[in-house]
């Protein structure tokens, strides 16, 4: 039925109410970030301890299962190469919702994949979402805080992102093991949760109050020759903690049932939790300590967790794994999130963008090279004698990163 003006005549079109979408803002704003901050983050860990099942059910092993978690470092460093300066454009609700379509696509994905190659694509596709997620999100986070939040929203926001990390594991190690259809139910939780915090994108308010002049385009990648000597440390000890992250994440949950003989989904999914758990933290409780000796601090606290966890493969520990799991978690969380800041404080101010999408990129490499290698490894050797090896190997980056930023260290002083 037609509207009418007080004369009883119809009015015209444009005089009509037009339902709006009325946005959300303040603290509920910023929470819809954080949440989907961290369900994004959550949706990329999520295979970790079904990889079991998908491995009975299409017949591969470890090698395989480390390339299919390897290849998710592709779409993440292709998404922070190409996107990563996306949001300062075109705002950051586009690539909110941009990567939570993505996660979305990865989960039906694996939903419906019965095949190799659609484990592939689901990962490379979860890899994307995290990569638009970890440059977006991060900025949304930490404009949307409230004013009595505002000190705070960085480390809201490293939780979310490494809290996300640690939840998938656990949540869907949980379902696997104690409800039905392992490969199914998953994904379809996921799918929900993914729907709600794209209802709440969809309704916040942009957090950017400008967009920069000019075009879109990809990120460059370099490190200008006065900052070689400080980022080579930071960038060796981030790489040997996401290797260690990278291979709990691939790898545990193998160690835990074919080497501590624990034949448990939950299990397996809650040593990489607790991992990643104990460095998002890490990185929390630790974010005041001073840059350089902390750096240090943390490569040598890593080395002593990969020692643990090398012990706990040759004894067959269940709970020298769950030891070293934290112990390498704040080495992990120190090491990385200091050497990130170490990285941004010497870079020039015009190319900082760069010099830190650079070390985002060697990090990430860790999780694949020397992931596969360690598939490799353990195909010829075994998972405990390949296992061994690739903590010493961590163990020896550790060392050449600590001397490596005390000798930075030591030349910054004079």
């Amino acid at each position: 039925m037609a509207s009418t003006d007080r004369t009883g005549h119809s009015a015209p079109p444009s005089s009509r109410r037009v339902p709006r979408r009325r946005p959300l803002t303040g603290g509920r704003a910023y929470a819809a970030a954080v949440a989907a901050f961290l369900v994004v983050m959550m949706g990329t860990t999520l295979p970790t301890p079904l990889y079991s099942i998908y491995g009975s059910e299409l017949h591969f092993g470890v090698t395989t299962t480390t390339v299919i978690f390897a290849v998710y470092a592709a779409g993440v460093i292709a998404a922070l190469v190409v996107f990563g300066r996306w949001s300062d454009v075109v705002g950051r609700r586009p690539l909110l919702l941009a990567g939570a379509v993505l996660s979305a696509f990865s989960a039906l994905i694996f939903l419906t994949s019965d095949d190799i190659v659609g484990l592939l694509t689901g990962r490379v596709v979860s890899g994307l979402s995290a990569g638009i997620y970890a440059g977006a999100a991060t900025a949304a986070v930490i404009e949307l805080a409230p004013s009595s939040w505002r000190s705070r929203a960085p480390a809201v926001a490293t939780a979310a992102n490494v809290g996300g990390l640690g939840l998938g594991p656990l949540v869907a190690g949980l379902l696997a093991q104690y409800a039905p259809a392992p490969l199914s139910l998953v994904f379809v939780v996921d799918l929900v949760a993914l729907a709600i915090i794209g209802a709440g994108i969809w309704f916040m308010t942009e957090p950017l109050r400008w967009t920069a002049d000019r075009e879109l385009s990809v990120q460059r990648l370099s490190v200008p020759s006065e900052v070689r000597p400080i980022f080579a440390g930071p960038a060796i000890a981030g790489f040997a903690g996401f290797a260690v992250m990278g291979t709990f994440t691939a790898v545990a949950p193998s160690f835990v049932s074919q080497v501590i003989g624990i034949d448990n989904h939950f299990v397996a999914g809650a040593v990489v939790a607790l991992l990643l758990g104990t460095s998002a933290l890490t990185q929390i409780v630790g974010r005041r300590l001073p840059t350089a000796p902390s750096l240090i601090a943390g490569c040598a606290i890593l080395t002593v967790g990969v020692g643990v966890v090398a012990a706990s493969l040759a004894t067959a520990s269940l709970a020298l794994l769950l030891t070293g799991a934290v112990v390498a978690g704040v080495g992990q969380g120190i090491s990385f999130s200091k050497g990130l800041a170490a990285v941004v404080t010497a870079a020039p101010e015009d190319r900082r963008a760069e010099v830190t999408s650079t070390y985002f990129v060697v990090v990430y490499v860790a999780l694949s090279i020397p992931i596969i290698g360690q598939g490799i490894a353990a195909s010829h050797w075994g998972l405990v004698d390949a296992g061994v090896a690739f903590n010493i190997g961590v163990g020896v980056l550790c060392v050449i990163a600590m001397v490596l930023v005390a000798v930075a260290e030591k030349r910054s002083t004079r």
